[in-house]
């Protein structure tokens, strides 16, 4: 038997975030980083949702760690707002999310992203860092209540940032069309995230302005496809390579995908195939349309300047080879291995490690 649900608001395309007042927030809480506070976006989403109180946290930095979400926490208990906002991109949303879950008490969440890659203003996903390693927080209280897809958002996203959120879209989607849970429903929304970021992704990377909504919806879809139907072991090993060297999450999904195809193809050969022909990349035998899609996220990785193995990302070998047994470990214990199409194992890990490393 299979269910789909989706409890939360989306407010798509420009001026969605006046959305905000809707809430009738009357002590609002928001969470972002000091480059929003600098740059008066805080202010503004503040303004928006027309609250009486605002208090702002705004130390939200790269993978989060335990620490910071819990400095937020006991503000959250002192300021004791209704409705928590999260400003940013993932990073702002899952200190957002764990705040309110941690808090004890019964908070509206709302979530307003400024990147088009995480997708978790509809998930049931944060991510903290705890002494180098990423821990997936997975529960239905984390979910936001709103999400405001607000295009205006977008206009200033560096090329860097385009691509790394581009290929977290892209994985999303792809190991939720893949993923042991997927239903007619995830597939349908996978398929439709995976073909629009695909399309449309060298264009926002060019500085294209018109088409970055596109993405940031298909990032939302491919965030309510992955929610239900799980991810797989390109997450469970780039959440155990980025909380060991922190390397942006969507570049570490890059330089993975390829590889993970190739391992997963035993058992997703046929939905691999048909996501690749949905995509236009073609291939009348599965074969051929499997290695098309690995040959499309290449070329498209490539066009995107983005690292093709560990090594262009600034990770030596021999701290691979250093730390191989701890990544093997921690991906290992990721819950997003639960979901893939294939039992993850050992050897594979290190296998695929072994292919992503590169030469130093």
């Amino acid at each position: 038997m299979k269910e789909f649900y989706c409890s939360t608001k989306i407010v798509s395309g420009t001026g969605a975030i006046a959305a905000l007042k809707d809430l009738g927030a009357r002590r609002l809480f928001l969470v972002t980083d000091p480059f929003f506070t600098r740059n008066g976006t805080a202010d503004r989403v503040a303004k928006a949702a027309e609250a009486p109180e605002v208090e702002i946290f705004d130390r939200v930095e790269p993978d989060p760690s335990v620490a910071l979400a819990a400095e937020g926490t006991v503000q959250v208990k002192a300021f004791q707002p209704d409705v928590i906002v999260a400003l940013g991109g993932g990073s702002a949303m899952d200190c957002a999310k764990a705040m309110a879950y941690f808090s004890g008490r019964e908070i509206r969440l709302a979530a307003v992203p400024t990147t088009s890659g995480s997708g978790s203003e509809v998930t049931d996903f944060a991510v903290l860092t705890h002494n180098r390693v990423k821990y997936p927080l997975v529960d239905p209280r984390l979910r936001p209540e709103l999400a405001v897809l607000d295009d205006s958002f977008l206009g200033q996203l560096p090329p860097s940032l385009v691509a790394d959120g581009g290929f977290d879209v892209l994985s999303h989607a792809l190991e939720a069309y893949v993923a042991k849970n997927a239903s007619p429903a995830t597939d349908a929304l996978a398929r439709d995230a995976f073909c629009t970021a695909f399309a449309n992704l060298p264009a926002s990377f060019a500085g294209r302005q018109e088409v970055r909504l596109q993405i940031h919806n298909a990032s939302t879809l491919a965030g309510m496809a992955f929610t239900q139907a799980g991810l797989g072991l390109c997450h469970a090993l780039a959440h155990s390579l980025g909380g060991a060297f922190h390397v942006p999450h969507g570049r570490l999904n890059a330089i993975l995908l390829p590889s993970v195809i190739g391992c997963n193809a035993m058992a997703a050969a046929g939905k691999y195939a048909r996501l690749s022909r949905a995509a236009g990349l073609g291939g009348s035998a599965d074969t051929v349309a499997v290695h098309n899609l690995k040959n499309g996220l290449i070329r498209l990785r490539r066009e995107m300047k983005l690292p093709a193995t560990l090594a262009e990302a600034g990770i030596q070998p021999r701290q691979i080879w250093r730390e191989m047994d701890n990544v093997v470990k921690a991906a290992l214990a990721d819950p997003c291995c639960e979901t893939n199409p294939v039992k993850v194992e050992d050897f594979m890990i290190r296998k695929i490690l072994e292919e992503v490393t590169g030469r130093g």
